[in-house]
């Protein structure tokens, strides 16, 4: 039998969305899964108590500051993630990486097939994703990914030179994206009263920074087909980056929160490394994107990972009698944790002793 729903996952993936719906066609059987209605509740956003955080406060040893850090360590043990305000990136270089963002994917379909990743293995480039294994969804997304620090790693041949302004905004994006990783791993390092620079020393000097740009096409059946599949980050954290339309949702005590979109906010998600380098004191983020039939929808995502090679664990004053080692040390768990993901299935529980 012919039909486009019956074209093998990785035939399927050489579409991309975007132009599916420009073209009118539906979504085929490879992109349904969504079949977890009845697990969960979904929590609008405008009841999704995510907490806020002003990472401003955390540059003086005032009683603000403390009680910031409570707030933060509250936060990151129940979950996982929060809204980060305060962050000192301008609201002009926020605009403008939304912007070549959003310019990049409304070009011409010859243009960005330019920057394909076609048979690449490392995942850079314009495309989606990989085909997972047999029973996994597709994700309704188009995706452009860079390793962008540190700067030896990134491979221009995939960086667009379309809009003229791209390299330079996401260079300038870059910096501040380190900045951030910088301050944001000191505060959760101070809010359990280990030294400043722990996690930091753990992930190494060269720990690296993955741009995701994400496209989400509107969708004529949000209620069947992901965004984004349910899943944990591999990383140490993850800082997304959103526009105005909502879609990602984290799960807390089997519910699903609508994150909020506030204007400027960067959302920190914490991944499986955190929760290692933690002992379990911190727990990474559940999450994932749904789709809407109405508006498309942009994100960018910069994933802060280990540098290769590099062996983490838990941190040794988070482990005691009260608490002890939870999980083993362990060298490049982003490759595992994307093995599983193909299939559907976290890898956490292969670090723990």
């Amino acid at each position: 039998m012919a039909g486009v729903s019956l074209l093998p996952a990785e035939l399927l993936l050489a579409k991309r969305v975007q132009d599916m719906v420009i073209n009118g066609e539906e979504p085929t059987s490879l992109f349904m899964s969504r079949n977890d209605t009845k697990e969960a509740q979904d929590i609008p956003s405008h009841l999704s108590p995510i907490p806020i955080i002003d990472l401003s406060s955390f540059s003086s040893s005032t009683s603000t500051s403390e009680e910031e850090l409570q707030k933060l360590k509250s936060a990151l043990c129940s979950w996982g993630c929060f809204q980060a305000i305060g962050h000192g990136i301008p609201c002009a270089i926020l605009d403008k990486i939304r912007s070549v963002a959003k310019e990049f994917f409304e070009q011409p379909m010859e243009e960005k097939k330019k920057w394909s990743k076609s048979a690449n293995p490392e995942m850079e480039g314009y495309g989606g994703d990989p085909a997972p294994e047999q029973g996994q969804s597709l994700n309704w997304q188009d995706r452009l990914f860079l390793s962008v620090y540190p700067e030896d790693m990134r491979m221009y041949k995939y960086w667009p030179e379309n809009p003229k302004s791209f390299r330079e905004v996401l260079e300038d994006y870059t910096i501040k994206m380190k900045m951030v990783t910088e301050n944001v791993s000191k505060a959760m390092a101070q809010s359990l009263q280990l030294e400043e620079n722990c996690f930091q020393n753990q992930l190494g000097e060269r720990a690296t920074l993955s741009a995701r740009f994400n496209y989400y096409s509107r969708c004529h059946k949000p209620q069947l087909v992901w965004g984004l599949r349910p899943h944990a980050d591999g990383s140490a954290f993850t800082i997304i980056l959103q526009d105005d339309v909502e879609g990602l949702q984290v799960l807390k005590e089997e519910q699903w929160f609508t994150v909020p979109t506030i204007s400027n906010a960067l959302l920190i998600i914490l991944g499986d490394q955190m929760e290692i380098m933690t002992n379990g004191m911190f727990k990474s983020a559940v999450h994932r994107v749904v789709t809407n039939s109405e508006r498309d929808r942009i994100s960018v995502a910069v994933f802060y990972y280990p540098e290769k090679g590099k062996e983490i664990g838990p941190e040794e004053g988070l482990i005691n009698e009260e608490r002890p080692r939870l999980f083993k040390n362990l060298t490049d768990y982003g490759d595992v944790h994307f093995q599983h993901y193909q299939r559907g299935m976290r890898a956490l529980h292969l670090a723990k002793v």
